[in-house]
């Protein structure tokens, strides 16, 4: 596996230098912040992350104010209490993607919420203090306990929350197997995210980076190299720390 120095260094001759690539490289969220957000938040993220698999991302953000309305601003006692056919109405409810498997995914993953407060004090208390070093274990974690938080979802959740963590896109899947990193294609077993999580731990502590600058700093380091003003315009974000 190389050393990540010279991942670094192709992505900065490919950005066009140091403060350019800088510019790409926001800082994530404290785990004090972290903690410190609403648990209603993190619902919040959770829904708009499941939502946005399988629809454009500018549909759902075009229809989120009629979804923080729709689910009372994501209150869990709210939520937890509705009857059985006050969430079947949510069907004929047009303020929000009327998509019933994904509507139910809103009372599950507010019951996760809530069972995790009851033991830890809070949801946020818990995510915050996750270590960076298991971001596998933890989307093991939601994947198990939660629902339609698999794959691609749990990553983007992390990531859009502000928590320090990976993304395997196609760019970054490429690169660190470009970079010695044996895994397949997919990076999606058990097998391969294991190993994925050794490369970043390892070249983490070769740089002391933030999980998150190693994996967009990988994703710069191939694929189509595009400018770093066209980039920054793609980095719209929603983040709860935000």
């Amino acid at each position: 596996m190389k050393k990540f120095k010279f991942i670094q260094e192709t992505a900065t001759k490919r950005k066009g230098g140091k403060k350019e690539l800088a510019r790409l490289l926001t800082s994530p969220a404290k785990v004090t912040q972290l903690a410190k957000i609403e648990d209603q938040r993190y619902l919040a993220q959770m829904t708009r992350c499941v939502f946005n698999a399988g629809f454009h991302w500018r549909v759902i953000t075009a229809k989120w104010d009629g979804f923080e309305e729709a689910f009372h601003g994501f209150d869990l006692g709210q939520l937890l209490t509705k009857s059985p056919e006050e969430w079947e109405a949510y069907i004929e409810d047009t303020r929000i993607i009327r998509n019933w498997q994904k509507i139910q995914t809103v009372f599950h993953n507010a019951a996760m919420v809530d069972e995790i407060a009851e033991e830890h004090g809070s949801f946020a208390k818990f995510f915050a203090q996750w270590p960076g070093d298991d971001q596998v274990g933890l989307m093991k974690y939601l994947h198990k306990n939660g629902s339609r938080l698999g794959g691609k979802t749990a990553q983007w959740f992390i990531r859009f929350t502000g928590k320090d963590g990976f993304m395997l896109t196609g760019d970054v899947i490429t690169a660190l197997i470009a970079n010695g990193v044996d895994i397949t294609d997919k990076a999606s077993s058990q097998r391969d995210l294991k190993r994925v999580q050794e490369a970043f731990n390892e070249w983490q502590q070769q740089t002391g980076l933030p999980y998150a600058h190693l994996s967009k700093i990988l994703s710069y380091s191939v694929g189509d190299n595009v400018a770093v003003d066209v980039l920054e315009g793609y980095q719209g974000s929603q983040n709860v720390t935000e």
